[in-house]
């Protein structure tokens, strides 16, 4: 989802895929699940001369001329007849032959895997659901109840192989991705992480992981007979895991996977030296899923309590408030403030956004269902209390990772906005894609703050090839940067922004259909690239050229994350000054949330969002007050 591929640049080496996530989802027993996943077309590898022509229309808009003849230069050399491009692309069709996908396992390990900065604010995103209103504490209690049933009724869909295949434009859409969300965790590695998924072991977890007060607690979610608990019964343990975890004085154990990976798996080894604590964290690991129980954070005014919900979804608000109340390397933790708060945030590695939105909305769903009363019958074990042993080094890591959330905390600004104007509705009435449109006018709130326009990623997903992820759509084309230029020049007609409009939305489109058709050139150039590294003593000089270095620096990283749930997706940016536009077009309003570093100078999310909300404006405007006879 994210603009990762920013983060390619530095890296250099290449794992065997079998160690990257295990076991892998193939060893799964045959059932629907495989033969629609068998049914699916591998990812193409694009051609090579499409791709260069491709990015050399891509680096237009956003690299100097000069910059750029030499660019032009670099790429006929490489793309040339039996030159070293031609090479690598055949090294690249003998991969697609040998592989279930030639780039899934290159990608998890480029973009994940081997990326060192913090899972929190860096690759983990959040997102914030709409504000329940709790009356005490056990109306949280409550709906925590409801939530974790919601989840395990999502579950069983999963288990069953029954959850629906999902389509886009006609072509069904690879469903590996729901596999991999429940039961699974990151683990850190000195040089390098994995994924685990406990889910496809002989023995799959029947527990969650509850954590309150900075203390976490093992939650059997099935009676004995396979059955999940009812509402009542989860709410009764969650009433017991409450009350005896009242003290706040205990260490928050939790705090450190919110370091950077290198600092974490050197504190990580050093924690699991003692059996009790190795114990404890297994437990974290193999759980289905964590629920985080978090206590109030500050009070916010109406208008800035989304942007407050948004942080603590990221980062949990720093060590003073609920930082230390997650296990950040767990794919999915839910997040219920005793204030009514109320969301989520998920570990990047396993899956992208489209998943957690579908069992975001399936469980939303499932909380609005009328209360079952069915009172156990059965008395229920006291939840287990994980352990941990603090020694003085655990102490010390601890109090470093303390200090260095608070400064991610700080150096984080994220505005989240409702768009009341208008929603899908005001494109479509135009006869507009709603995706092109909120593209187009970040491209014209970008060069309007900025004069010059940027490196845009956009996420498009490659679901309908077999184990596909994201490409990219470069947002940043000739046409938006024909149309942003023109857009506030007096000496143009109405006329002709309007028809510059319409081409920049159309040109959005095209690459957009071009990127889900796996025909982009993002991920064929790094493949190429890491094709390279396995081949040839030194780097192509189009991945050495300042150009690429250009082209992979998004100041603007962005996604369009879609859900029937009024909710708003959010993530960091992914250069220091950058921004991170997260957007959820509904009929009649836009969910925005944008994020930018206090540390960088240039940026302002506050200020990028406004720009933002006057750029939608003015186009509508533009629009409607351009005579439809004359266009």
């Amino acid at each position: 989802m994210l603009g990762i591929l920013a983060r390619t640049m530095v890296k250099t080496g290449v794992v065997k895929p079998s160690r990257l996530v295990r076991p892998v989802s193939a060893a799964r027993i045959a059932g629907r699940y495989l033969s629609h996943q068998g049914g699916l077309p591998p990812l193409p590898v694009p051609p090579l001369q499409q791709t260069c022509e491709r990015y050399l229309s891509a680096l237009e808009p956003i690299v100097e001329e000069t910059e750029l003849e030499h660019t032009r230069q670099v790429v006929a050399e490489f793309a040339r007849p039996g030159g070293v491009g031609e090479r690598l692309q055949t090294g690249l069709e003998r991969r697609v032959r040998k592989t279930e996908n030639w780039l899934s396992d290159w990608w998890l390990q480029t973009a994940y895997l081997d990326y060192r900065m913090p899972v929190v604010v860096h690759s983990s995103p959040g997102v914030v659901l709409p504000r329940l209103e709790f009356s005490d504490r056990q109306g949280q209690m409550r709906y925590a109840a409801k939530l974790i049933a919601g989840v395990l009724d999502f579950k069983t869909m999963i288990d069953n192989e029954t959850l629906p295949v999902e389509y886009l434009g006609g072509q069904p859409l690879c469903m590996n991705q729901y596999y991999q969300i429940l039961s699974s965790c990151r683990i850190p590695g000195t040089k390098r992480d994995s994924v685990v998924n406990y889910a496809l072991g002989k023995r799959p977890p029947t527990h969650i992981t509850v954590v309150h007060n900075y203390q976490f607690f093992i939650l059997d979610v099935y009676n004995s007979d396979g059955s999940p608990l009812t509402v009542d019964q989860i709410y009764i343990q969650l009433e017991k895991i409450w009350s005896s975890s009242l003290q706040t004085n205990k260490e928050p154990v939790g705090i450190l996977t919110s370091q950077h990976r290198n600092t974490w798996a050197k504190a990580y080894n050093n924690l699991i030296k003692d059996k009790t604590n190795k114990e404890s964290v297994r437990a974290i690991q193999k759980s289905i899923f964590t629920v985080c129980l978090d206590a109030p954070m500050p009070r916010a005014s109406d208008e800035m309590y989304r942007s407050r919900a948004a942080v603590q979804m990221l980062h949990g608000g720093g060590s003073r408030w609920n930082s230390g109340n997650r296990w950040f390397d767990k794919t999915l933790q839910f997040i219920i403030g005793e204030d009514g708060s109320c969301g989520l945030i998920y570990e990047h590695a396993p899956a992208e956004g489209p998943p957690i939105v579908s069992i975001i909305d399936h469980v939303v769903e499932y909380t609005k269902k009328p209360d079952e009363v069915r009172t156990p019958m059965v008395p229920l074990p006291m939840p287990q209390k994980l352990r941990f042993n603090i020694t003085p080094e655990v102490k010390s890591d601890i109090e470093e990772a303390k200090q260095n959330m608070n400064i991610m905390v700080h150096d984080l600004d994220v505005k989240v906005n409702v768009f009341s104007h208008f929603g899908k509705n005001v494109p479509k009435a135009h006869k507009m894609s709603p995706d092109a449109f909120i593209q187009i006018a970040l491209q014209l709130a970008y060069y309007r703050t900025y004069q010059k326009c940027c490196a845009t990623y956009e996420s498009a997903s490659l679901r309908m090839f077999r184990l596909g992820r994201t490409e990219t759509i470069r947002s940043a084309s000739i046409a938006s940067a024909k149309f942003v230029k023109a857009m506030d020049d007096p000496s143009k007609q109405s006329t002709e922004k309007v028809a510059l409009m319409e081409k920049a939305v159309k040109a959005h489109r095209a690459y957009t259909d071009m990127a889900i058709r796996g025909q982009a050139i993002d991920r064929h150039l790094l493949g190429l690239k890491l094709q390279a590294i396995e081949d040839l003593a030194s780097l192509p000089q189009i991945f050495m050229d300042t150009s690429y270095a250009v082209a992979l620096h998004y100041n603007l990283s962005t996604s369009q994350v879609p859900a029937k749930t009024d909710c708003v997706m959010c993530f960091g940016p992914v250069v220091p000054d950058g921004y991170g536009v997260c957007y959820n077009p509904m009929e009649g309003h836009i969910n925005f949330a944008v994020s930018a570093f206090n540390s960088c100078e240039d940026t302002n999310a506050g200020n990028m969002a406004q720009s933002l909300e006057k750029a939608l404006l003015d186009i509508r405007s533009l629009l409607e007050h351009t005579p439809k006879a004359k266009l």
